[in-house]
C-alpha cells in the first residue's frame, strides 16, 4: 500500500543485502522467472556472521540441484563490495545457509544516514490520500469498551500514514439518523411536554431514555402468540394485546417523528440537535482523554448522507446495477452469495445504502486513493458486500480512471479474564471513560509506590500518561484481527512488553542526555559512530530497521509490527545501557559515539510512540 519509491532501503542492512543477493540469484539462474527471494535474516549464531541467506534450499528444489551447490553458484555471482566481507565456500553452513559478516564501519555509516530529522522516512514526491474510518458512535449512547479498538487502532493507522507523508482524512461515522434516533427524539418531546427541562438532561439520562424508548416500541408479538396457542386465559391475553397495542402506537409516533425530522420540523430538529451536541461533546472528551486525534471536524454523521441515498438508489436502478427481489432492491456481487440489500420493500434505506454513499463521497469528493475501515471483524460480510456493490457501481473509480483501494481493517474483541466479551458484572457494556479512569487510578498507585517522593501534581501527570499508554499499547501490540484478554495487572507492568516499559526506556535515554548536559558534555553530531561491542551492534541493527518497519505497518495496516519493533529497540537499549557505559571512561571518541547512539535511540523511541498515539514523558 505504501509507495516503494519512498522507502529508504539504503539504511536497512537487510534491504541492502537482499538487493545484492537477488541480483546474484538472477545472474546464477537466468532461466528462473526472477521471483526467487533472497530470504535474508539476522543470524541466529552471531559467531558465524551478522546475517544469513536461506535462499539456497528453496532454489535447490526449483533447479534440481544440491543446496550447497546452489549456494556456491550464488556466491560466485555475489558482489557485496562496500557492505560485507566477501563470502567464500567457508561462508556456507549446514545444508546451504550463506553467512554474511558486515564491514566494521558500515553500521556507523548507515546510522549516520538514519540520524536525520526524518529518521530515514522520506516523504513521497506525490502524496496520496487515505481516508480512515474510525471511532464510530451512536447518538444518545455512551462510548463503551466496544469503541476502544475502533478508536485506538484507527487513530494509530491514521498517524502512521501521516508519518509516511500521506494526506490523511479521518472520518468518524456517527449513527445520528433513522428510526432509533426518532424514538429517542419522540420520547424527549413527550418528557418536555410533561414539564421536564431538557437542558438538565445529560448523556447518562439520554442513555437510559434510549433504552426505554427502544423497549416501549418493541411489540411482544411472540408472547401474545404463545398465550393464544396455550390458552393461558383471557386476562393474560388481554394484557398482552394491550402491551402490543401500546408498543405499536409508540412505534407509529416514532415513525411520525422521523418524518418530522426528515422534513425539518423546527422543534424536532431542535431536540435532535440537543441529543447530537450532548453525545458528541462527551465522545470528543473521551477521545481526548484517550489521546486520540478525533475532533468535531472528523465527524461524518449518517444524517449528512440523507439527501444522497435516494439519488444513489435511483442511479443504481437506471444503470441496471440494482434489481428487485421480493419487493426490495438488491445489488448482486460476484463471489458473494448473499446480495447487498440497499432498499427494503417498504422503501426504507439500510446501513449498506449509507456506506455505499460513504464510499462514493470518500473517493469522488474527498479524493481517497485508499479507504480504510477500522471496524469489528464481525462486520466482515457487510463490508465485502458494500465494497463489492460500490465497485460494481463505479463509485470506487477516481477522476483519473484509477481505482481506489478499499480495506476493512478488522479487529477482534476485548475479552475479560473469563475469555468472554468484557462487560460489567450486570452484563452491561463498560463505559470507556470508567475504564480509562480506573487505569489512571491504578497507575497512580503504582507510580506512588515506585517514587513516593513525587509531588501530587507530578504524580497525577505521570499516572495519566502511564495509564492511557498502558491501555492503548495493550490494544495495539497484539495482532489486530485477534481477540485479546484485558488485564490491568499485565498492561500496567513496568517490565515486559508493555506501554510503561517503553515509556521508561525513552526516559532512560533522556536521563543519560541530561546527565551529559549537566557535566558539560554536548552531543557532537559530527562524531563518528563506532560500533564495536556486541550490545552496540545489536542496538545499531535494531535502529536501522525503523524506516522499513513503519512502511510495513502502512503496507499491512498492522500497528502491532511497530509495537514489536519498539519493544525490540527498548530491549536492545537496555542491554546497551547495562553493558556499554556512556559517560564513564576516558575515551572521548567512544563517549561521543555512544552519546549519539543514546540520542538516536531516544528520538526513534519518541517518534515511534507518537506515531502509535501513545503519550510520553521526559521523567518518571
Amino acid at each position: 500500500m505504501t509507495d516503494p519509491a519512498t522507502t529508504d532501503s539504503t539504511i536497512d542492512p537487510v534491504a541492502l543485502l537482499s538487493e545484492r543477493f537477488e541480483r546474484a540469484i538472477r545472474a546464477a539462474f537466468p532461466d528462473l522467472d526472477g521471483s526467487a527471494q533472497a530470504m535474508v535474516t539476522a543470524s541466529r549464531q552471531s559467531e558465524h556472521g551478522d546475517f544469513q541467506s536461506n535462499a539456497a534450499m528453496p532454489l535447490a528444489k526449483r533447479v534440481g540441484a544440491k543446496p550447497r551447490d546452489v549456494a556456491m553458484r550464488v556466491i560466485e555471482h555475489l558482489d557485496l563490495a562496500g557492505i560485507a566481507e566477501a563470502p567464500t565456500e567457508a561462508s556456507i553452513a549446514g545444508p546451504g545457509f550463506i553467512n554474511i559478516r558486515l564491514l566494521p564501519d558500515l553500521l556507523g555509516e548507515l546510522l549516520g544516514r538514519l540520524d536525520s530529522p526524518e529518521l530515514g522516512i522520506e516523504p513521497p514526491a506525490t502524496p496520496r490520500t487515505i481516508v480512515v474510518d474510525l471511532c464510530g458512535v451512536n447518538l444518545a449512547k455512551q462510548m463503551h469498551v466496544g469503541h476502544l479498538r475502533a478508536t485506538v487502532i484507527g487513530d494509530a493507522i491514521a498517524r502512521v500514514f501521516e508519518r509516511l507523508g500521506w494526506n490523511v482524512v479521518r472520518q468518524s461515522h456517527v449513527g445520528d439518523w433513522g428510526l432509533p434516533i426518532a424514538m429517542v427524539v419522540q420520547k424527549l418531546v413527550e418528557l418536555e411536554d410533561a414539564g421536564i427541562d431538557l437542558a438538565s438532561v445529560g448523556l447518562d439520562e439520554l442513555n437510559t431514555i434510549y433504552r426505554a424508548a427502544q423497549g416501549e416500541c418493541k411489540a411482544e408479538t411472540r408472547a401474545l402468540e404463545t398465550i393464544r396457542r396455550f390458552h393461558t386465559g383471557p386476562k393474560a391475553e388481554i394484557e398482552a394485546e394491550l402491551r402490543v397495542e401500546t408498543a405499536n402506537e409508540a412505534l407509529e409516533r416514532a415513525k411520525t417523528r422521523l418524518v418530522a425530522l426528515q422534513s425539518g420540523d423546527e422543534r424536532t430538529v431542535g431536540v435532535w440537535q440537543r441529543i447530537y451536541d450532548i453525545t458528541m461533546r462527551a465522545c470528543l472528551e473521551t477521545c481526548a482523554q484517550l489521546h486520540a486525534n478525533v475532533t468535531n471536524e472528523h465527524s461524518a454523521g449518517e444524517s449528512t448522507y440523507r439527501g444522497e441515498l435516494a439519488p444513489i438508489v435511483q442511479d443504481l436502478i437506471d444503470r441496471g446495477i440494482a434489481e428487485e427481489s421480493d419487493g426490495a432492491l438488491v445489488v448482486r456481487v460476484e463471489g458473494i452469495k448473499a446480495p447487498t440489500l440497499i432498499r427494503k420493500s417498504d422503501g426504507g434505506f439500510l446501513y449498506a445504502t449509507t456506506d455505499i454513499a460513504g464510499v462514493k463521497r470518500r473517493v469522488q469528493e474527498l479524493g481517497g486513493d485508499v479507504l480504510v475501515y477500522c471496524v469489528d471483524a464481525r462486520q466482515g460480510l457487510h463490508f465485502r458486500q458494500v465494497f463489492g456493490a460500490a465497485k460494481e457501481a463505479g463509485y470506487t473509480r477516481k477522476a483519473d480512471g484509477s481505482e481506489a483501494r478499499l480495506e476493512h481493517a478488522a479487529f477482534g474483541t476485548v475479552l475479560g479474564e473469563d475469555n468472554k466479551p468484557l462487560k460489567t458484572r450486570s452484563g452491561e457494556n463498560i463505559k470507556l471513560t470508567d475504564l480509562l479512569d480506573e487505569a489512571v487510578q491504578r497507575a497512580g498507585v503504582t507510580v506512588a509506590e515506585k517514587n513516593p517522593g513525587l509531588g501530587a501534581d507530578e504524580r497525577a501527570k505521570i499516572a495519566e500518561a502511564v495509564g492511557i499508554a498502558a491501555i492503548k499499547y495493550a490494544d495495539l501490540s497484539g495482532e489486530r484481527a485477534k481477540d485479546y484478554v484485558f488485564s490491568f495487572d499485565r498492561m500496567l507492568a513496568f517490565e515486559g512488553n508493555t506501554g510503561p516499559y517503553l515509556m521508561y526506556a525513552y526516559v532512560r535515554t533522556q536521563s543519560v542526555l541530561r546527565k551529559a548536559a549537566e557535566a558539560g558534555i554536548a552531543i557532537d553530531e559530527n562524531a563518528a559512530i563506532s560500533v564495536r561491542e556486541a550490545p552496540e551492534k545489536a542496538l545499531a541493527l535494531t535502529l536501522l530497521r525503523y524506516p522499513g518497519v513503519v512502511h510495513a505497518v502502512g503496507e499491512h495496516l498492522e500497528p502491532h509490527r511497530l509495537c514489536a519493533y519498539l519493544y525490540d529497540l527498548a530491549t536492545a537499549y537496555s542491554s546497551f545501557y547495562e553493558n556499554c557505559p556512556v559517560l564513564k571512561g576516558d575515551d572521548d571518541a567512544v563517549r561521543a559515539s555512544r552519546l549519539r547512539l543514546c540520542d538516536l535511540t531516544g528520538r526513534v523511541l519518541l517518534d515511534g510512540l507518537r506515531t502509535l498515539g501513545l503519550p510520553t514523558l521526559e521523567r518518571m
